[in-house]
């Protein structure tokens, strides 16, 4: 697929923007059930009713607070600043370890909790805090504090400039795994702080993380190794009898190759605003990332979509669509469109919205399909249901906005100039 024409897919058109504006009240709708009565977001079913048999997950609800920090933004979507209080209420109440510090990564409904201490969901509890923070929530403050002190006592390895990945509940002893997953939404999680807080020591910090991600990225044809062991070598056959893993997928992610590629651009855009000079290699190494995911996920099979996972050759190994990786791929392109001004960008952008509106939108009951089989039909294997609103809501704002902000504070500072998105 190429040069779509119709203009509800064409970035910037009045029509591709009702388009966003209609899957943004959409989503921002069917998330509204989400609050467990203890605080907190409970995964969501297809019918986007809550599935307490996922219980509360500290993941989730920290990207339920955030995009409803978002819906407070966005035109003061009804009711969004009370889903915001509901979801940090979880954060401070029962997903809090009281004991040992930290998030549990998931408290059940008996009221267990499951074992150990996990970098990728600490990283969103500072995004959600970063988030309500913005938008003036009671209690975010003190929570992002916490969080970034809990953060920084167990997570950062302000040493090497990258963060260890998982604990036991007791933080007492430290798994060999490393993993780029949770340093990758470190990294988004660091641009919001510096973007609210203007302590731009998060973004240093940020920028460390993606100097040793390109590091690796170049040296393996742009694609991105994911696992690791304690001493940080790459570990490519990680997971080959679990290839379809949630978190820690065998081989190359091509979504994430797409993810890295927009928070890069993020970063060399806020880190050097006036320095083209200084930022050009990393928009250029953003590209190399973008366009290699694309030719190795886009349509690799013969059908439409960008397969979950590919071989260290770029060969598909699981087959499956990620609504996730099409969001991504979504923000991506229009942000390098906006950044080169290279057409192919906007013709990608195109074909991913055209792909969303016929396949991954769920137009009868809302939201997006969260999973979809070689054929593009529903699959509920790695992703049951329509846990959370994050990747897509994001990718009908991501779009319209500044391309150097963090999604909220851009958001934020748009509509404070009183542009219409």
């Amino acid at each position: 697929m190429t040069n779509v024409e119709d203009k509800k897919y064409q970035r910037g058109t009045a029509e591709n923007t009702a388009f966003l504006d209609e899957e943004t009240n959409d989503l921002l709708n069917f998330g509204k059930r989400f609050p467990y009565k203890d605080g907190g977001s409970t995964w969501l079913d297809s019918d986007g009713n809550p599935d307490l048999s996922h219980g509360v997950e500290t993941w989730i609800t920290s990207r339920m607070a955030h995009v409803y920090a978002l819906g407070t933004l966005y035109g003061g979507h009804p009711g969004s600043e009370e889903l915001v209080d509901a979801a940090l209420k979880g954060l401070t109440g029962i997903l809090h370890d009281d004991k040992n510090g930290g998030w549990y990564p998931q408290v059940f409904t008996d009221g267990t909790h499951a074992p150990g201490k996990v970098c990728y969901a600490h990283a969103f509890v500072i995004l959600a805090a970063t988030s309500a923070v913005y938008i003036g929530r009671p209690g975010a403050k003190e929570l992002l504090d916490e969080a970034l002190k809990t953060y920084d006592e167990h997570f950062w390895d302000d040493k090497l400039g990258l963060a260890v990945d998982t604990w036991n509940t007791e933080f007492t002893e430290l798994d060999p795994y490393r993993g780029l997953n949770a340093n990758m939404h470190t990294t988004e999680a660091f641009l919001a702080v510096a973007d609210v807080t203007g302590d731009e020591s998060y973004r240093v910090r940020a920028g460390r993380i993606i100097d040793h991600v390109l590091g690796w990225a170049k040296d393996n044809d742009w694609r991105i190794p994911e696992h690791f062991n304690s001493d940080w070598e790459p570990q490519l056959e990680f997971n080959a009898d679990k290839k379809a893993d949630q978190f820690k997928p065998y081989g190359a992610t091509p979504g994430h190759g797409i993810e890295w590629a927009r928070l890069i651009t993020q970063w060399a855009l806020s880190t050097y605003p006036d320095d083209e000079a200084a930022r050009k290699p990393y928009v250029d190494a953003a590209e190399h990332l973008f366009r290699r995911a694309v030719t190795d996920g886009w349509n690799a099979d013969g059908q439409p979509g960008i397969v979950y996972t590919t071989d260290w050759e770029g060969k598909p190994v699981v087959h499956d669509r990620m609504h996730w990786t099409l969001a991504e791929a979504i923000n991506t392109s229009a942000t390098l469109a906006k950044v080169t001004g290279d057409k192919y960008y906007d013709e990608r952008y195109a074909e991913f919205c055209k792909y969303c509106d016929d396949c991954v939108i769920d137009h009868v009951k809302g939201s997006w399909f969260h999973q979809l089989d070689h054929n593009n039909h529903v699959l509920d294997t790695v992703w049951p249901g329509k846990s959370d609103l994050y990747h897509a809501t994001q990718s009908t704002l991501i779009p319209r906005l500044d391309p150097a902000l963090s999604v909220v504070p851009a958001l934020g500072e748009a509509r404070k100039a009183g542009k219409a998105i």
